[in-house]
């Protein structure tokens, strides 16, 4: 593959990527250890990780353990968790902190679909602007290379674009079924 090719193909592998981590913290009705991910604890006035402070384990299909290892972080575990965007109060019992999932509603799984829909659709827009910064780069290797040449770039940007929108598209229709499998 050209190497001109190959950095627009990256580009388009991390937005991808970072699509998938983006549904990984989707939760769908069961509990889901990576909805704690982006949330940080303040340990020793560093914004740590929860999953580097503690046990996260999922005992039950809708609860979540967090099991600190400093007895101490408990508080700032739970002060963590609320701050979040994640709609759930934990609960601790001095050496652990439960998080219990509620059932999803209908109309919650329909807004977790629309707000999959629109991930999917910033990705697409993300792969799209990817390519035109592409072809626009190609446009100005005219005056160096042939016109054969930078059409057969175009094309061949174009395919990998492609095959990215394809991919978005299919792991949106799989996590928009996940989530409304009851």
């Amino acid at each position: 593959m050209d190497e001109r090719i190959k950095v627009y193909e990256e580009k388009m592998q991390k937005t991808y990527e970072h699509l998938e981590s983006d549904y990984l913290g989707i939760r769908a009705g069961r509990a889901n250890p990576h909805v704690l991910d982006k949330l940080r604890v303040d340990y020793y006035g560093t914004p740590t990780p929860i999953q580097q402070v503690g046990n996260v384990t999922v005992p039950e299909a809708r609860m979540i353990q967090i099991a600190p290892w400093e007895k101490s972080l408990i508080r700032e575990i739970e002060k963590a968790i609320m701050a979040s965007d994640i709609g759930i109060t934990p609960s601790n019992d001095g050496s652990v902190i439960r998080l219990v999932f509620p059932e999803l509603t209908e109309e919650r799984r329909k807004d977790l679909v629309k707000d999959v829909k629109k991930k999917a659709e910033e990705c697409k827009v993300a792969i799209r602007n990817i390519r035109r910064d592409g072809n626009d780069a190609f446009k100005k290797l005219a005056k160096e290379i042939s016109e054969d040449e930078v059409k057969q770039l175009e094309e061949e940007l174009q395919k990998i674009t492609d095959k990215f929108i394809k991919e978005a598209d299919k792991l949106m229709e799989a996590k928009s079924k996940e989530i409304l499998t009851v």
